[in-house]
């Protein structure tokens, strides 16, 4: 299964990229996971934010591989313990479908988005920098990955 995350932003802090880089290199083809890049919308003092975020949701839509499973992070979806989220990566792949997940820029994603995502999956009930989101999505998809395979990386419980 290929794992496309599609983020809102570039040229970021080079903390975020290796943090990412490190989780993606760790997981093994079965979950293979790809950051996709969109340049986010330039914000002014007058600009049109739902122009923006509409226009940043439909370049992130357009990346999508066909017939694949979208995911929205979003504060309003579902949140998911460790283990819970293991479930969820088994289901995933036991799909036979590639997974798209989909990270929004300063205003979150665009209403075209949160409409194709088949479901919504929240990190927390805090809002975080979205650069973070991408660290923190690749770390828990390893750890997800860890679990399902008995791998020593998650000792949690």
């Amino acid at each position: 299964m290929r794992i496309q995350l599609i983020s809102v932003g570039q040229r970021l802090p080079d903390w975020v990229n290796t943090g990412c880089e490190t989780y993606a290199r760790r997981l093994p083809d079965e979950c293979r996971l790809q950051l996709i890049e969109i340049a986010a919308g330039k914000r002014s003092k007058n600009a049109d934010i739902q122009r923006i975020t509409r226009d940043e949701g439909q370049r992130m839509l357009k990346a999508v591989a066909r017939r694949t499973h979208i995911v929205a992070l979003d504060v309003g979806g579902k949140s998911w313990t460790t283990e819970q989220l293991a479930q969820q990566l088994q289901k995933w792949m036991a799909s036979g479908q590639d997974l798209a997940l989909l990270v929004g820029g300063p205003e979150g994603l665009s209403a075209d988005c949160l409409q194709a995502a088949r479901e919504r999956w929240s990190l927390s009930p805090l809002t975080f920098p979205h650069p973070l989101v991408r660290v923190i999505v690749a770390e828990q998809l390893f750890r997800a990955w860890s679990i399902l395979r008995n791998h020593p990386y998650h000792r949690g419980g």
